[in-house]
């Protein structure tokens, strides 16, 4: 049998390339099925990656501090001196190498773990690859980094479970299927547990989904923010006539803001989008499908009103308040937390004028309100005491500069100080 070469496998989430940090192994080392041979780094994180052969490693095809290319040769292994075989591949052995060029002929290259393989590579393969189940003296492969941190941190043993990927390896959501199995009911909420003087609080559910995502838009996107206060004592008194006209109109602050921002978004479009960083494109969508930030019980979740452009101040009132209920009682649905393309923050409604908004990644901009609070104001050339708002708009600087982000903040400002201006929008 010859040497096996094994490639660098795709890291998922459109990663092209990573740079070889350092190597856990040389040439000569004996090494087994799904031992880490070298940890890499990519634009996001740091990553081990492990070896699906056991044999003795004949040549490392690239040096440390260098950058390779999903693909590209990484590591050849010789299986024929396993441990354990006296010169022959044992069949668990043999049975993992003709896994391995099985996929790498049918154009998976390897996939990780968790991340399943591309549709390209599927419309490339000429034939089904089999997903047989391992043997039970044969090591279930578990290739991607992630899935085996997940099933580490959750205390799952990756060998006690049925694989359901190609070439019979573990895919993430086995790993979540058994988390989910070995979970207790949800009778009450959790405890925090103390140890000595420190409260210690599971992060898990929604918070730990909020705190992935702004972890995630602080990692990858290069944001800015700019602020600028606005008279907003017309914008009140608009409110109170529109409440007026119509008392079952659930209209408030937060629908005048939105329908400001949906008018703000036709007239700067470069704004509704996302950056595709595997194609190295800027996406800008036609809808207007609005996040805005509500506070509940369970933590911070940023509901969507889909079309938003196509709602009357009426309905999108309507449709904000019935979200909001929906949040606060725990009933949202995994679509209408899904699919934004710009997101509103009312964090004024906790008594605070100003804030730099986190991204809701992938979007690429957010508007962020301050209280409305009498101060003092220059009007008609005298200090009058006005409703004054702070408005705060971080962006992601990729899409675009601060001409179209200044001038986005200044028209929902002008709005805000004018809102007839917006009357044939309403």
């Amino acid at each position: 049998m010859s040497d096996t070469i094994f490639r660098l496998p795709d890291l998922g989430e459109g990663l092209t390339e990573a740079e070889i940090l350092e190597w856990k192994v040389s040439v000569g080392d004996v090494v087994t099925v799904d031992q880490v041979v070298v940890e890499v780094e990519t634009a996001k994180a740091a990553v081990d990656v492990p070896v699906p052969i056991a044999g003795t490693v004949a040549e490392l095809h690239a040096k440390a501090g260098t950058v390779v290319n999903v693909g590209a040769p990484l590591i050849s292994v010789n299986a024929e001196t396993a441990p354990g075989t006296n010169g022959k591949a044992t069949e668990t052995n043999g049975t993992a190498a003709e896994r391995y060029r099985e996929e790498e002929r049918a154009g998976s290259g390897n996939v990780l773990v968790g991340y399943g393989t591309t549709t390209t590579a599927a419309r490339r393969s000429r034939r089904p690859v089999p997903t047989p189940t391992p043997s039970r003296d044969e090591a279930p492969r578990v290739i991607s980094p992630v899935v085996r941190r997940l099933a580490k941190d959750h205390g799952i043993d990756v060998a006690a479970l049925t694989p359901s990927g190609p070439g019979g390896v573990v895919l993430r959501k086995d790993v979540e299927d058994a988390i989910a199995a070995a979970a207790p009911p949800a009778v009450r909420p959790q405890e925090p547990k103390r140890d000595a003087d420190e409260v210690r609080i599971p992060l898990k559910g929604v918070r730990r989904t909020m705190a992935d995502r702004v972890s995630r838009s602080r990692r990858e996107i290069p944001d800015a923010t700019t602020w600028v206060d606005a008279d907003a004592t017309r914008l009140v008194k608009l409110k109170k006539n529109v409440q007026r006209a119509d008392p079952g109109a659930r209209v408030g602050m937060l629908a005048l803001f939105a329908r400001i921002c949906v008018a703000g978004l036709r007239r700067f479009p470069e704004l509704n989008a996302y950056v595709d960083a595997e194609r190295h494109e800027i996406v800008q969508v036609p809808q207007v499908h609005l996040g805005f930030a509500a506070q509940t019980d369970r933590g911070l979740v940023v509901p969507v009103v889909r079309d938003a452009q196509r709602l009357t101040l009426a309905e999108l009132g309507a449709e904000l308040a019935r979200l909001t209920d929906e949040a606060r009682e725990g009933r949202l649905s995994p679509d209408d937390l899904t699919g934004g393309t710009f997101t509103l923050n009312n964090y004024g409604v906790f008594g605070v004028d100003g804030s730099t908004p986190i991204i809701n990644h992938p979007e690429a901009a957010m508007l962020g309100v301050g209280r409305i609070t009498e101060k003092p104001w220059v009007w008609k050339g005298k200090v009058r005491p006005r409703q004054v708002t702070q408005l705060s708009f971080t962006f992601d600087h990729r899409v675009c500069d601060g001409a179209v982000a200044g001038g986005f903040l200044r028209f929902v400002a002008d709005c805000t100080e004018h809102p007839e201006t917006l009357v044939t929008h309403l």
